[in-house]
């Protein structure tokens, strides 16, 4: 929230640019940009339910013409390269100053693609997915999404009530995950998902 509150008061003092919404999780922000169709969404990694990746991806095939600029408070190439596999415009840091962020803005309005520059030199070889390496993108959505809330902890049950799935459908699913990815238990996943930024670390 503080951050949010932070980055609205920002957004206000650049001309031109208007904060028409904000959302609290992934599952929100894809209600709002449907309903809103801003020019730029700026999408947090670390949300709940839905991260912003999995946001990102949706977003970028429902609602083509909205830009989205993904947020993070890490640097990881590997975030860097998901963000912009999932169909980001742009990758900034947080601690980015407020010069940085009109730059990001102006250059993702126009249409280009913007990395923080104190973390482009460590993706520019890393933008395409590397052969032979697991990674989200090979998950269906449903996947990722009954993936990401194994690793935030919630149970079998739980998940299935979110998701308005059966036990046994969410149990398939994780049966599933497993074996495309090589994992054998569900510390696997939890491991495998805090490293390819489903989840955020608890460090």
């Amino acid at each position: 929230m503080l951050v949010r509150n932070a980055l609205r008061l920002l957004l206000h003092t650049i001309p031109n640019m208007e904060v028409v919404g904000e959302a609290g999780n992934g599952h929100e922000a894809l209600q709002m940009i449907g309903r809103l169709r801003p020019d730029i969404a700026l999408m947090d990694v670390s949300m709940p339910g839905l991260n912003g990746i999995e946001a990102t991806r949706r977003a970028a095939k429902q609602f083509p013409r909205t830009r989205i600029l993904v947020l993070s408070m890490h640097g990881d190439r590997e975030l860097v390269r998901q963000a912009l596999v999932a169909g980001a415009a742009g990758y900034l840091v947080k601690s980015a100053n407020s010069e940085e962020l009109k730059l990001a803005l102006a250059s993702v309005l126009r249409g280009e693609v913007w990395i923080s520059p104190s973390i482009a030199k460590l993706v520019v070889d890393d933008v395409v997915t590397a052969h032979g390496t697991r990674t989200p993108e090979d998950l269906t959505p449903r996947q990722r999404e009954v993936l990401q809330l194994i690793a935030e902890g919630h149970t079998t049950k739980q998940i299935a009530r979110r998701l308005q799935l059966s036990v046994k459908t969410v149990e398939t699913h994780r049966a599933q995950i497993m074996e495309r990815l090589g994992i054998r238990n569900v510390a696997g996943l939890v491991r495998y998902a805090i490293r390819t930024g489903l989840v955020p670390s608890s460090d």
